[in-house]
């Protein structure tokens, strides 16, 4: 690995270059956490504070959530829809980039949780499946 270099280029974004290779990477943050998006990958970092015990993380068995605060763009499944893995279900845009929010297995849309226009948050049910 040779020398990293991270420049920011401006509302969250930041170009990472390491020996000839480039990223477009995005974060976005709030008081606890840190989401950086990454070709097509979200990852959650927890900010540490010694004054505090960590808050756990929520799941979402059975369903989708959005992996960092965005607002949905739009919704391409209803209740009672037979989904394939890997079908975006939802379409979320954070930091001017769009997130698609894919089926993460074959299954059937029991219900949806969110309207094009709405802010969601990250660990909330967007969608169930049966």
């Amino acid at each position: 690995m040779g020398s990293v270099t991270v420049e920011a280029i401006g509302d969250g974004w930041y170009l990472v270059a390491d020996d000839g290779r480039r990223w477009r990477v995005a974060v976005a943050r709030d008081a606890d956490r840190r989401w950086v998006f990454v070709e097509g990958e979200v990852a959650i970092l927890a900010v540490a504070d010694r004054h505090s015990s960590p808050r756990p993380k929520a799941k979402s068995e059975g369903g989708v959530t959005a992996p960092m605060p965005a607002t949905v763009v739009a919704v391409n499944a209803a209740a009672g829809q037979s989904v394939k893995h890997g079908e975006t279900l939802i379409v979320l845009e954070a930091m001017k980039m769009e997130l698609p929010i894919r089926a993460p297995h074959d299954g059937v849309v029991k219900a949806v949780h969110c309207v094009k226009g709405e802010l969601v948050q990250p660990g909330v049910n967007l969608l169930e499946f049966m």
